[in-house]
């Protein structure tokens, strides 16, 4: 560690396991923002679809169904209420992008 008082590297900048584990961050956002792109696709599919057919783009009973069953498969570490607030941005979010 450079000790010296003029320094301006952080100690942090020479930990290995801490580039490590921020690199392992870094792809683990970058796979989310796939997914998330991927999931933007899927929905302008549906909501294409229901705009052809007449049908209402925000279902209410369909979003609580979304929770409820990825609340039933979250293993954690994140917590019900940390899930239910990612999925209400991620919706939010979603119908942003979708106009």
């Amino acid at each position: 560690m450079n000790t010296d008082v003029g320094s301006t590297e952080s100690p942090e900048g020479t930990d290995p396991e801490l580039e490590r584990l921020r690199e392992q961050v870094s792809a683990v956002d970058s796979s989310m923002i796939e997914a998330f792109n991927r999931r933007v696709e899927l929905v302008a599919g549906i909501k294409r679809h229901k705009d052809e057919h007449g049908i209402a783009f925000v279902d209410p009973d369909r979003e609580r169904w979304m929770f409820d069953h990825q609340s039933r498969v979250n293993r954690g570490p994140l917590t019900d209420e940390g899930l239910r607030e990612l999925y209400g941005e991620l919706l939010a979010l979603t119908k942003r992008e979708l106009g």
